[in-house]
């Protein structure tokens, strides 16, 4: 954050003192002041409402994980029971002369193991819907993350630009500058409204 008000005030101090050297040019140093301003304001407030989501993202990549991993226990605890109701089964198939007490017994621990695999197929399919769910957030929190990086990094250029602008006067650098600008604000606003604009392609040059 101290960066980006470095930054932002290093352009501003830029434009007032090439106003005060220019007097001919004070409303275009004005008018560069402002744009600044916003500029800077905007991007910090981008900043911090991506930090939140990054916080988002691990969270939401920290719940998939334990939840797989309760996934994988649960799978390992239904082969241990369908291991259980083979080994019973088989016993009761081969256990000739068997009283009935004795068969009973048998029908009884296949039955509850038989449960139990019926239980943990249940248990492994809600954790399976519970991860894919976080790993859905994690997704569309990632989305937005890349929004929010690729408006500060064209909201940076701006700043730059809009330092040289006040140097040299260039109307046409300044419109530049503007459009990083206006490139900028669009991302970040799409990544506080949710908007389905993916800078995919700029997040793979950034990275």
């Amino acid at each position: 954050m101290s960066e980006l008000a470095d930054k932002a005030q290093e352009a501003v101090e830029q434009a007032n003192g090439a106003g005060e050297s220019h007097e001919p040019h004070g409303g275009f140093t004005n008018i560069l002041a402002v744009l600044v301003a916003l500029s800077a304001t905007f991007m910090a407030i981008c900043n911090v409402k991506d930090g939140n989501i990054v916080q988002g993202m691990m969270q939401a990549q920290a719940n998939a994980v334990d939840t797989w991993s309760m996934y994988q226990s649960k799978s390992t605890k239904q082969h241990l029971a369908e291991n259980m109701v083979d080994n019973l089964t088989l016993q009761r198939d081969l256990g000739v002369g068997l009283d009935a007490a004795r068969l009973g017994k048998l029908d009884a621990k296949i039955k509850e193991y038989d449960g139990k695999v019926k239980k943990y197929e249940t248990d492994k399919a809600e954790a399976e819907k519970q991860a894919r769910d976080f790993e859905k957030q994690y997704n569309d929190l990632n989305v937005h993350d890349d929004q929010f990086d690729a408006a500060e990094a064209l909201l940076s250029v701006s700043l730059a630009l809009y330092g040289i602008s006040a140097l040299t006067k260039k109307k046409w650098l300044l419109g530049v500058a503007v459009g990083f600008s206006v490139g900028g604000t669009v991302l970040g606003l799409a990544g506080f409204f949710g908007w389905t604009i993916h800078s995919a392609w700029l997040a793979k040059i950034l990275g």
